[in-house]
């Protein structure tokens, strides 16, 4: 064979870059940091690795939902699209402050005060507000060291009843236990489009739970799950009450489905995994396996009977 069609290709900067950013934006919760490592060290390239990394940071941690502190620790943000300005700022609507986020670094690195424009009008912060309050009152019961937000995703310049507005609702409960060899997290949205001709509010629910364990192995969960539902248009106050009801209904039964769905693993889908029957048709006897001259065959193989017999 030539050298010629021993060769193959070279891969391209933009190959390994995308290549990189596969890796990058496919690390499991809470393990892109890991990861980056990895795939620096791969790359053998800083130029290459800092671009792929400034493309799938910004992704991976909107995807991820990730939760930042405020540098003097006054309040926290929710890395996400729905509270995104511009590159690198998001808004937090709870503190009306606007976080300067570093992707790669996964950190905060400053706040400015949210502008007039970047914030809902007083009607729709009526209803915002009422919403967030009942909403991190929950999160608080149900997810340990789960943190929430309500954001304006669309009409926050409505002034008055007569015109439709949206919020959205994101819920994060990340678990990091790399120590353990375990990590997972629970994610929800919540789009709620406040329809005020027909005076009813349509809910859409994504949940998601990842979930990563690599002790001697590898084994992901990665469950999905989306959902509707809608009540009727009220007070910014029983409207809070009613639309949490709502989450809080939808979530716990699908927490249920994953315990009791998880909980059936062996007896049903490992089972399943398994031949039934092995090449023979014939189920192994384990309550008498004294029928089966192994042993005796073994010894007469080796030579062994007549060493006993004597």
């Amino acid at each position: 064979m030539s050298e010629e069609e021993d060769s193959s290709p070279e891969v391209t900067d933009e190959q390994k870059i995308e290549f990189a950013k596969w890796f990058l934006l496919n690390s499991p919760t809470g393990e892109i940091s890991y990861v980056a490592k990895d795939v620096k060290d791969l790359l053998k390239n800083e130029e290459l690795f800092e671009a792929a990394a400034a493309e799938a940071f910004p992704l991976y941690n909107k995807a991820h939902m990730i939760c930042l502190e405020f540098p003097d620790r006054s309040g926290e943000v929710l890395v996400t699209s729905f509270n995104e300005i511009v590159e690198n700022a998001y808004l937090d609507p709870r503190t009306t402050q606007v976080a300067i986020v570093n992707h790669v670094k996964q950190l905060c690195e400053g706040t400015r005060p949210a502008s007039d424009e970047e914030l809902p009008s007083s009607y729709v912060e009526e209803y915002r507000g009422a919403l967030d309050a009942e909403v991190m009152k929950y999160v608080a019961e149900a997810y340990p060291k789960g943190v929430s937000c309500v954001y304006c995703s669309n009409g926050k310049d409505v002034e008055e009843a007569g015109s439709d507005f949206e919020l959205v609702v994101v819920i994060s409960s990340v678990k990091n236990r790399p120590q353990n060899f375990c990590n997972g997290s629970w994610l929800s949205i919540w789009v709620m489009e406040f329809k005020d001709d027909r005076q009813i509010v349509e809910l859409t629910g994504k949940l998601q739970v990842e979930a990563h364990y690599f002790e001697e192995g590898n084994v992901q969960l990665d469950a999905k799950k989306e959902c509707k539902d809608s009540t009727i248009l009220q007070t910014p106050d029983d409207s809070a009450v009613s639309l949490t009801n709502i989450i809080r209904h939808h979530e716990a039964e699908y927490l249920n489905y994953l315990q009791v769905s998880y909980s059936k693993l062996p007896d049903t889908t490992f089972k399943d995994l398994r031949r039934k029957l092995p090449v023979t048709r014939t189920l192994f006897p384990w309550h008498n396996t004294l029928q089966f001259s192994l042993s005796r065959d073994m010894k007469k193989n080796l030579g062994l009977d007549n060493n006993d017999s004597k």
